[in-house]
């Protein structure tokens, strides 16, 4: 009885706290919504679901507090990013508002961790329940593709446990329902029944992710979302099909038995790895079909060749028809076909022969360059490919090189030419006989012979010609001395007439000749030289000196030789070095003597250096290498130029005396020396030499100077009989009228005297022109007469001995007088001229 009492308390007690749960869901519905959702929740996945109707009918604008969610029109709360939810609840807000009002919905997502804990502590004093298993869980379920139906055909039931207390809603989402394709899956809301409306096919959809939803009637998720996997089954209703309907494969002839020809590949669009894929391959028809030498695989559909047997030359093409088919190639699978093209690759399995076993060819003598025979070949390979074009070569008769065979790539034949001139008079007839192979290496094939090489006969017949003379050796050596002299005879070039074996008749004629040393003898063909012969010449290329001829008979045919003269070398060319030398203190204290001779080996190095007695107390030098010399200072010397007296020899003694010009520098480099130009003419001036010409000139100077002065000596201690006057207008041509006067002693009074007739003879012609201006006087200082006229100065020379002597009085003058006379006037001429310029 208790028993029964407690029971009923119990029942009692949950009946009504389900009623007030629900007036508290009912009064909140549109106020606050709790959703159980797991700790982590991935980007995209669906949180929950409201009814947004039952808090505003038509809603134009939704918005929710929290940017990690996003709302859809039909209430769906989604994800927008990663999140991991704390034990703590989260919340936010959805916002809904129409045009009249706005009203706004708390979302309350509530962890599982948090929603156990709430259930342990709510249910830890009932001790009666007992365990047992949850309906709300994923059940996976399958649909055959291309069902007939009925539809809608259902697939399964969904149910919560919630049920029990409440009334439960149900509700699905996901890709056939509200995603595309839309409306191929629905629920009964009441009872959880899903149900698929029409048939699907595996090939475009293999299956589909639902969510289902368990939520009361005012939108409270009992339940958290439950994954829904819809697995299409496959059905074999597509037959499999090679993914190309020709497929060409290529395969060499001849190719050993086993040898792989290609894999052919087909497709099935059914699930893979059952036995609606397994496929089997076989070939239904080869066209030829006899003999047959093709096989497949019937997994891989790898076709390999049966025989060692294909020959291109035969069958160059052969045609498979193949079958593929699903379930193991059991008979009811389904079956496709495609046709198989194999080509013959070409091997060099056939030789080249020549269609005639001889042939036979003239020619005239002396033709070159000319062809005379053509052949052509068989070849049952691949025309223009290297397995059937033909090399010709000649095996035997063309010892001296007289012929050249080619291959037209045109037609294939050999070209038979002349290149080198045939003598009739060494051989009438030549028999060749030619060989002819491919360009490609002969194929080794299993089936194959030994490769032989096919040969035929030519026989070349020479005809007689008139030839011209022949200029055998076409080239020829003479030898000669260095220095020869010029006139001295040499042996020149000598041609034959090949008809009489002789050289009468021939003239001959120099054609080249660089430096024109030579000239010949037009009958017999001798040269003579007309300069000195010397080896160091820019024309002597290796001691050698090349002169051409040319030998013409009667009718004008000709020949032309080359006449090389070989020059013995001569002793005769001292050596010779560079003459300036720069010693950079900062780079090395030495300098490199490197001597050249322009003689042979033989009478060059080893050279002896040897230095001039005044240049040895300065300098040191120090041979080396027999081809080389160091210079060096004895004792540090200023930076300046320095001449250098040096001797070099060579191995034979033969020497030249020659003088350096060095530089004892500042620098790092020769490039660098940048001497004062003042300490540079100082050097040049102290390294003056003056040869014997300088001296000779200096000393004819100096005598016609004194014979200069001589001259006016003389002339001046003349008797003065006669007055010496000179013209105005000649001395106006040798004197610059100046107003100018130069500077002289002080003018005084005592020194002026009035003129006399007799003073002014040389001016009685100009008196008498009438020149009103003329004025004359004399101004006698220190026994000079000046007379003026014009305003210009006409000065005589007129001595007083003494001071009483009178202008008379002359009879000589003395070199001091004469001193006294031309000093100051040429003075006087050079104060005007200066002026003048000036002006």
């Amino acid at each position: 009885m208790a028993e029964a009492s407690t029971a009923l308390r119990s029942t009692f007690s949950k009946q009504l706290l389900f009623f007030l749960l629900v007036l508290i869901l009912f009064c909140d519905a549109c106020k606050k919504i709790s959703l159980r959702v797991p700790s982590d929740l991935k980007a995209e996945t669906l949180v929950g679901k409201v009814n947004l109707e039952e808090c505003l009918k038509s809603t134009s604008h939704i918005k929710s507090s929290d940017p990690d969610f996003r709302i859809l029109e039909d209430g769906s709360i989604y994800t927008k990013q990663d999140l991991t939810l704390s034990s703590k609840r989260k919340k936010f807000f959805i916002f809904l508002s129409d045009s009249q009002r706005q009203e706004q919905i708390e979302i309350e997502l509530v962890p599982e961790a948090r929603v156990n804990k709430i259930h342990k502590r709510r249910n830890i004093k009932d001790t009666s329940l007992t365990r047992s298993k949850r309906r709300w869980a994923p059940i996976p379920c399958s649909l055959m593709e291309n069902s007939l139906g009925p539809f809608p055909q259902h697939i399964q039931q969904i149910q919560s446990d919630s049920a029990q207390n409440y009334t439960i809603f149900y509700s699905i989402s996901g890709p056939g329902v509200d995603k595309e394709p839309f409306n191929l899956f629905y629920i009964d809301r009441d009872t959880g029944d899903m149900y698929c409306t029409r048939s699907i096919d595996r090939e475009e959809y293999q299956q589909f992710a639902l969510y289902g939803y368990a939520t009361t009637a005012e939108g409270y998720a009992t339940e958290n979302i439950l994954p829904i996997l819809v697995v299409i089954e496959d059905d074999n209703d597509n037959a499999p099909y090679f993914e190309t309907k020709l497929t060409t494969f290529s395969v060499p002839e001849n190719c050993r038995a086993g040898t792989s020809v290609g894999q052919v590949t087909a497709i099935d669009d059914d699930e893979p790895g059952t036995l609606h894929t397994r496929l089997r391959y076989k070939i239904l028809q080869q066209i030829p079909e006899h003999p047959r030498h093709f096989s497949i695989h019937p997994d891989t559909g790898v076709i390999t060749a049966l025989t060692s047997l294909l020959d291109r030359e035969v069958c160059d093409t052969y045609k498979i028809i193949m079958e593929v088919r699903d379930m193991g190639g059991q008979p009811f699978g389904l079956f496709n076909t495609g046709t198989i093209t194999i080509s013959l690759l070409d091997e060099n399995d056939n030789s080249p022969v020549f269609t005639e076993t001889s042939y036979y060819a003239e020619v005239e003598e002396n033709r070159i360059d000319v062809e005379i025979l053509r052949m052509s070949v068989r070849d049952n390979d691949l025309p223009n490919t290297p397995h059937s074009k033909a090399v010709y070569m000649i095996i035997q008769g063309n010892e001296n090189g007289n012929f050249k065979i080619s291959t037209d790539p045109n037609t294939n034949e050999a070209v038979l030419c002349v290149v080198k001139p045939l003598n009739y008079e060494h051989s009438r007839q030549v028999t060749l006989q030619i060989g002819v192979l491919n360009e490609a290496q002969f194929s080794k094939a299993s089936n194959s012979q030994a490769p032989t090489m096919c040969t035929t006969t030519v026989t070349v017949k020479i005809k007689d010609s008139d030839e011209g003379p022949e200029c055998q050796p076409p080239v020829k050596v003479i030898q000669s001395k260095d220095n020869l002299a010029a006139g001295t005879e040499l042996f020149g070039y000598k041609a034959v007439d090949p008809d009489t074996r002789s050289s009468e008749g021939l003239r001959y004629t120099k054609v080249g000749d660089e430096d024109n040393w030579f000239e010949i003898n037009e009958l017999t063909g001798d040269l003579k030289t007309l300069k000195v012969l010397d080896r160091e010449s820019k024309f002597v290329k290796n001691d050698q000196y090349n002169i051409s001829v040319i030998a013409r008979d009667a009718s004008g045919r000709s020949c032309t030789g080359t006449l090389v003269v070989l020059l013995e070398d001569e002793n005769d060319h001292p050596p010779e070095i560079k003459k300036e030398l720069t010693i950079c203190r900062h780079d090395k204290e030495f300098a490199v003597l490197e001597p050249v001779d322009l003689d042979g080996p033989d009478n060059g190095a080893p050279f002896q250096f040897t230095l001039d007695n005044s240049a040895s107390r300065l300098w040191t030098i120090e041979a080396k290498d027999g081809k080389t010399a160091i210079l060096r200072e004895r004792t540090p010397l200023d930076y300046n130029y320095y001449s250098v007296p040096i001797q070099i020899k060579d191995r034979h003694g033969l020497a030249a005396k020659q003088v350096l010009s060095v530089r004892v520098c500042d620098c790092t480099t020769p490039s660098d020396c940048r001497m004062n130009v003042i300490d540079v003419r100082d050097a040049e001036m102290s390294n003056v030499i003056l040869g014997k010409w300088a001296i000779l000139a200096m000393v004819l100077g100096s005598a016609l100077l004194l014979c200069i002065l001589f001259t006016c000596f003389c002339v001046t201690t003349a008797k003065k009989t006669v007055k010496k006057c000179f013209p105005e207008d000649v001395a106006q041509q040798n004197l610059i009228v100046s107003n100018t006067e130069g500077p002289g002693e002080e003018v005084m009074e005592a020194n002026i005297r009035l003129p006399t007739q007799t003073s002014n003879i040389c001016n009685t012609s100009l008196s008498g022109q009438g020149i009103k201006t003329q004025q004359s006087f004399e101004m006698v200082k220190g026994g000079y007469t000046l007379e003026s006229n014009k305003g210009g100065g006409h000065q005589t020379l007129e001595s007083n001995k003494g001071a009483g002597q009178g202008v008379t009085d002359t009879g000589r003058y003395a070199y001091s007088d004469w001193h006294s006379f031309t000093q100051p006037r040429l003075g006087e001429e050079s104060i005007r001229g200066h002026t003048l310029g000036k002006n």
